[in-house]
């Protein structure tokens, strides 16, 4: 693995220009076992992107139908002000009709292989590869819903 020094200069002045010399390295890549794969990629659905949000339909209740979480379902609110707007949030359990390929590109550049951005609410993501890599596997281990 090979190191780089940088040099960063950090006061410039009168006494001239003061600088300090930083050695970095790469970061070492280290591979996820399924397993934190898996974990990973059920933290940012859940926990970060709050997919079930809009993803998840709901109960009477008000609270998610855990027998279809991720299947799909209506988007319980509107903008305030006219725009386009998706009135439905498709299925995400098992990523049904989309590629691996797909999906990474849409949740890493936030916009689809065509180059198109899906309507709001669905935020741009730019999530990493490896990030994106965990969500598609953790989408794609809970098959489609009923």
């Amino acid at each position: 693995m090979k190191n780089t020094l940088l040099v960063v200069p950090i006061v410039a002045g009168a006494a001239g220009l003061i600088c300090i010399a930083v050695q970095t390295r790469p970061a070492l890549a280290r591979t996820q076992s399924p397993e934190e794969l898996l974990a990973q990629g059920r933290h940012l659905v859940t926990n970060v992107a709050l997919c079930g949000d809009c993803h998840s339909p709901r109960l009477g209740t008000g609270g998610f139908d855990r027998a279809r979480w991720l299947g799909g379902a209506p988007i319980g609110f509107n903008p305030v002000v006219p725009m386009p707007w998706a009135p439905v949030a498709p299925p995400l359990a098992g990523l049904p009709g989309r590629s691996d390929a797909e999906v990474v590109a849409l949740l890493t550049t936030g916009a689809r292989r065509d180059g198109t951005a899906p309507l709001p609410p669905m935020p741009a993501f730019h999530l990493s590869e490896q990030e994106a890599a965990a969500v598609v596997a953790y989408l794609r281990s809970l098959g489609p819903t009923p």
